[in-house]
């Protein structure tokens, strides 16, 4: 685990993270109905309280658009019919989700976050994805939104034909467009604050209306004692759980993300505690919670930063602003805001697994879609339990035709295989073997992944596959990123004996042949035994040349 260093890359890191997180934490805190200043308190505190204590030394915390989606209506429970808040409560909620977290992470469940199916992860996300979208609906056009439920808000459409403001419109979708389009041609600095940065002041020059985030509290928070509602037990405990268990699966999610980057591996555990302990600080200070963000993420990998001093960097950022500039956020048009927020929704959606919407196993599309409806009219947890549910049954139901008996699934490494004995040494140079066993399905794929940080000193790896059994779309998608990976790596794959249908399944994906050319596939290991030596011959030939391997037509 790297320490906390602080080098260049770091303040790079760090600063540019900031850079990206501001918008953001105006956004969501507006989002949230605790108004711009919770955003940037519950990012300047998860975001130092996370990267101190947590697992992730790389991971940039704050604000994310699921958290706030439940924060909200918690702060919708929260407020009476004359518009007063009873922030305490609400403070009591966000720390219990805090304290869950910690639980969590003591309890040692962060190790079984991977037992998620991708089907269920894909539909909660592309759902939360549109509960944004949806609930933007009236900001964009310069109104009040009449409900944070997305059904409600559907229901109530013909009111945008009383009062829409054309000049909100204009900004909430010129937004939008800069989001999406600068990034084509210009990616040194973050579009979404360019957008904030330009819109606001052109609305300012040219005197416009649209309906602006107002005074912001100078100066530093004050501390809020929290309060449990005994009345409300139920709700509090259900929505706590809400955030703790999304909030778990943001953060553990980006941290593999960030593994996959640094080439490091984190603490799965010690990062949900790192996490919990920043959204009770962030609680206790009137911030929103939230939980690790790739997108900032990436942007620290990307900047240079490695060490843990990079989010603190990231958060003191937010603190100078906070500090200095409230005077002038009060500028920004909610039509700006709301316009950030929903290129936050689209970027969330899950649209590779859309894309493969009629190709992918049905199964795990039903999941996908019934999860997204759940998502988006009923609650998260519901959501999420149901996809899981479904997942299992549809894997339990696939493996009992396709297997009469138990089989393993883990790697076998130190041991070959009969057939692989005969090989001459003079061709085993380089040459990895891997032994697929059993059903390459949602539960499998962290191990599966993993091939690619074992097979670093290899030139060849074989992927024998006669006893993979069934794969479903999350193991499909890992093979697809672990070919990535080995082809970074300057490895040349090859696959032996995987089942006809299943090739198929990953020509209809387009991994065959846009990572795999259907010439590496070998019905079985004689046949590939047979090409060993000429495709030898062609990786030496290939080595001298300097030339790439995936471009050599083995």
């Amino acid at each position: 685990m790297s320490g906390f260093a602080v080098t260049r890359g770091d303040i790079f890191g760090g600063i540019t993270a900031g850079i990206v997180a501001l918008p953001l934490c105006l956004a969501f805190g507006v989002a949230s109905g605790l108004g711009p200043a919770a955003g940037l308190y519950g990012g300047i505190i998860l975001g130092i309280v996370a990267a101190v204590v947590g697992g992730t030394p790389v991971q940039i915390s704050g604000p994310t658009a699921p958290m706030t989606l439940i924060a909200a209506s918690i702060v919708a429970a929260n407020t009476s019919s004359d518009g007063t808040l009873q922030l305490a409560p609400v403070v009591g909620i966000f720390c219990l989700a805090g304290a869950l977290q910690v639980a969590f992470g003591v309890a040692r469940l962060g190790n079984y976050i991977r037992f998620l199916p991708y089907p269920a992860i894909s539909g909660l996300m592309t759902g939360i994805g549109i509960i944004i979208i949806i609930q933007q609906i009236f900001p964009i056009a310069g109104l009040q939104s009449p409900s944070s439920s997305p059904a409600e808000i559907l229901k109530s459409l013909g009111a945008l034909t009383q009062g829409a403001r054309l000049d909100a419109v204009l900004l909430a979708a010129a937004t939008v467009a800069i989001s999406f389009l600068l990034p084509r041609f210009f990616s040194a600095v973050p579009p979404s604050l360019v957008a904030l940065i330009l819109l606001t002041g052109l609305a300012v020059a040219l005197g416009l209306s649209a309906p602006t985030i107002g005074d912001i509290p100078k100066g530093l928070p004050d501390f809020v004692l929290p309060q449990l509602k005994i009345a409300d037990l139920r709700f509090v405990f259900v929505t706590a759980f809400q955030l703790a268990f999304l909030g778990a699966i943001d953060a553990l999610t980006t941290s593999l993300a960030a593994d996959n980057m640094t080439r490091t591996h984190h603490d799965s555990n010690r990062e949900l505690i790192g996490q919990g302990a920043g959204n009770i600080g962030a609680a206790l200070f009137g911030g929103i919670p939230g939980a690790g963000a790739f997108m900032r993420t990436a942007i620290n990998v990307r900047a240079g930063g490695r060490h843990r001093s990079s989010g603190v960097i990231h958060g003191l950022f937010l603190l100078a602003v906070l500090l200095g500039l409230s005077s002038v956020v009060r500028y920004i048009p909610h039509a700006v805001l709301s316009g950030i927020l929903v290129s936050a929704g689209l970027s969330i959606i899950d649209y590779r697994s859309l894309g493969h919407l009629f190709r992918a196993p049905r199964g795990d599309t039903w999941t996908m879609l019934i999860v997204v409806v759940l998502t988006i009219f009923t609650d998260l947890i519901t959501a999420v339990g149901t996809g899981a549910v479904l997942a299992s049954l549809i894997f339990m139901t696939k493996i009992a035709r396709t297997m009469e008996q138990s089989t393993t699934l883990t790697l076998v490494e130190d041991e070959l295989w009969q057939d692989e004995l005969e090989i001459p040494d003079a061709l085993k140079q380089g040459l990895l073997i891997k032994h697929v066993n059993g059903p390459l399905f949602f539960g499998f794929v962290y191990a599966f992944r993993r091939i690619a940080e074992r097979a670093a000193d290899g030139k060849m790896l074989v992927l024998r596959m006669e006893r993979v059994t069934y794969m479903d779309q999350s193991g499909i998608y890992a093979l697809q990123d672990v070919l990535v990976d080995l082809e970074a790596a300057g490895l040349k794959v090859f696959l032996v004996g995987l089942p006809r249908d299943q090739i198929d399944q990953l020509k209809a994906l387009h991994i065959v042949p846009d990572l795999l050319s259907e010439e590496d596939i070998f019905q079985n290991f004689e046949s590939f035994k047979q090409r060993l030596p000429a495709i030898v011959q062609e990786l030496s030939r290939a080595s001298d040349a300097g030339r790439p391997m995936k471009s050599m037509g083995f």
